[in-house]
């Protein structure tokens, strides 16, 4: 795969655009944790190796475990997350694949029990930020770095 064009240098102002709403996202006052469970659920959905890449060494450079990171992808199958991460998971889930889900009203009353109205819209735009870059990131084909080839043992 190769990448097809710089986005960023192809649009600045929309680049800058989405920084902003990046930008918003992180300093927004949400748990660091969960703003890590959005960026790296919603990238493994939409099949973004640059974005799944990029939060895996955040979510780890954190302090987030090794378990906690590897699992998310099925995290259904999992007890390794609490309740709130959990709710959280179902809804990003949900508004990542909405024109599939509709965001049903039963994760949205599993993540209403866990949260207020005013971090929902939070969590909410935390998930369409990340939908963006995800857009983007694979549909210009971005390439992430490749830290150290496998080899087995």
């Amino acid at each position: 795969m190769q990448a097809r064009f710089n986005f960023a240098k192809a649009s600045p102002e929309a680049y800058k655009a989405v920084a902003a709403l990046e930008q918003y996202v992180q300093t927004s006052g949400l748990e660091r944790r969960f703003i890590h469970l959005i960026k790296l659920r919603a990238s493994q959905i939409n099949g973004c190796a640059y974005c799944v890449d990029m939060h895996v060494k955040e979510s780890r450079h954190d302090g987030l475990s090794e378990q906690w990171i590897n699992l998310m992808c099925v995290w259904r199958e999992s007890p390794i997350y609490d309740a709130k991460e959990r709710a959280l998971l179902g809804w990003v889930d949900a508004v990542t694949r909405i024109a599939e889900t509709g965001a049903p009203d039963a994760d949205f009353e599993a993540l209403k029990a866990h949260f207020t109205e005013e971090e929902i819209t939070k969590l909410t735009v935390a998930i369409g930020a990340i939908n963006i870059w995800n857009r983007l990131a694979v549909g210009f084909r971005s390439q992430h770095p490749i830290d150290k080839p496998a080899q087995a043992a």
